[in-house]
């Protein structure tokens, strides 16, 4: 019953003028590649600015926008030498976002094209998707 009358105020709120996206996406992480920082919104409300590294040279971090599609507590990388990646939110094929311990590079292009994040901070992040669920999550990354 409960779905029912969530579904009959999306409903509404289509019919009112507004956008899936928009209902949806009440969490919003907004990585910028031009400042290396990810700014985390609940409702337009900005909860945290956090210092994070792209891709470095020779690599990529793709722009655009996604929902997460699986999320792991911890993850070790095939691909790059069985490397731990806590608190783990795939947004993007291989690509993630995840805590890291090289702190000393966060702030400056580090990766191999994920977002790495102080991992007390991808905790912070990865506990507020669980919270609202990864539809309701958006994952921007930008310039």
């Amino acid at each position: 019953m409960k779905n029912f009358f969530y579904a009959l105020a999306v409903a509404g709120m289509l019919l009112a003028g507004a956008t899936a996206d928009g209902i949806a996406a009440n969490l919003v992480a907004k990585v910028s590649l031009s400042t290396q920082t990810m700014t985390v919104t609940h409702r337009g409300r900005v909860l945290h600015r956090w210092r994070v590294s792209t891709a470095r040279r020779g690599y990529v971090t793709p722009r655009g926008q996604w929902r997460p599609k699986r999320m792991h507590r911890m993850w070790y990388s095939r691909k790059y030498d069985m490397s731990p990646m806590p608190y783990s939110i795939f947004y993007h094929g291989g690509y993630a976002i995840h805590g890291t311990n090289a702190v000393s590079r966060l702030g400056r292009p580090a990766s191999h094209g994920c977002v790495r994040l102080d991992t007390a901070n991808a905790a912070r992040l990865y506990a507020l998707v669980k919270q609202v669920g990864p539809a309701n999550t958006r994952i921007v990354v930008t310039d």
